[in-house]
């Protein structure tokens, strides 16, 4: 099932690599480059009902402006974001425990990823629950 996939990272070699890799798979990939980009993408903040809301979010921890906690929050909190998954791909391993309270991850990945690895859990967030 082809996705509106948003890409979350500073660093822009991973948000090329990821999105190359998705592309392949079909999916339409936007990206943002820190968290509040992100916010403001989806019409989070400053609110707006307008914007278009993504199938799936890949989120980085570690980032300028705002991090990838805060961005997590703020799309639990808001009512047109709180059920897009998020798959958290961060180089920071020992973060995990913090995301495994919030309902909005469905997975975790660590950097480097593996391309295969990345794909099969995008696909299995995006596909349906039986």
């Amino acid at each position: 099932m082809a996705a509106n996939i948003l890409i979350v990272d500073d660093e822009k070699d991973v948000v090329s690599l990821v999105g190359f890799l998705l592309e392949k798979d079909g999916h339409k990939v936007s990206q943002a480059y820190n968290g509040a980009e992100a916010l403001e993408k989806m019409g989070v903040e400053p609110p707006s009902e307008n914007k278009p809301i993504p199938d799936l979010i890949i989120l980085d921890v570690m980032m300028p402006v705002m991090d990838g906690y805060s961005v997590t929050s703020k799309l639990a909190a808001n009512s047109r974001t709180r059920s897009v998954p998020i798959i958290v791909l961060t180089a920071k391993g020992q973060m995990r425990d913090l995301f495994q309270l919030t309902s909005n991850v469905a997975a975790y990945l660590e950097k480097p990823f593996d391309p295969k690895h990345l794909r099969d859990t995008v696909a299995s967030v995006l596909r349906p629950a039986k």
